[in-house]
């Protein structure tokens, strides 16, 4: 098992939890232009898929769906089902590393910013 995925026993017996890989999570939210506009609709509180897809001309069920699988598999996003609701409502949050991932997003619009002026 790759040390950051799952769970493995620590020094002493402990059980660690999973660790994002900060890199992968980089190259696969940058590689991407769907990923960044996902997230930023995400960030501003547009969370249900077809408010997403409505706000994001040319993006597709099937590409946002794995986009959306992609970043809960990175720990950026967690998917949130209301069964009580039919048919259930799906919702995407930020994750704790989510929203500590999005100051280099900020940093990285921040400098496409200053290159722009």
């Amino acid at each position: 098992m790759k040390v950051g995925q799952g769970t493995a026993p620590g020094a002493g017996g402990e059980c660690r939890t999973h660790v994002p890989d900060v890199a992968e999570t980089v190259e696969s939210v940058f590689g991407c232009k769907w990923s960044l506009r996902i997230l930023g609709l995400i960030r501003s509180g547009v969370n249900r898929p077809s408010a997403i897809e409505r706000a994001l001309e040319g993006l597709t069920p099937k590409v946002q769906n794995y986009y959306f699988r992609r970043m809960v598999s990175l720990d950026i996003l967690e998917r949130v089902v209301f069964p009580d609701v039919v048919p259930p409502r799906v919702e995407y949050r930020l994750t704790d590393f989510g929203q500590r991932f999005m100051p280099i997003l900020d940093s990285i619009e921040e400098l496409q910013r200053e290159l722009e002026s």
